[in-house]
């Protein structure tokens, strides 16, 4: 579980980097856009906060619930 934790904490901060940043080759791709199409994109720009958000949250829950006593 410390492994998943790690990780959700790195997709988290990925998940805002991208959505902050909006690197044209990642924010043109086909599921981002139809996320667009669908929700607008301040709602697209949401929704990945809410994810990356509850990402960060579970993946720091899961670093502070597992994390080997020193």
């Amino acid at each position: 579980m410390l492994y998943l934790g790690i990780f959700l904490v790195l997709y988290g901060i990925v998940v805002f980097w991208v959505t902050l940043a909006k690197p044209e080759k990642i924010w043109n791709m086909g599921k981002i856009q139809a996320f667009v199409k669908i929700l607008g994109k301040t709602g697209t720009e949401i929704f990945f906060v809410i994810f990356g958000a509850a990402a960060l949250g579970i993946g720091i829950w899961l670093l502070t619930e597992h994390w080997p006593a020193a």
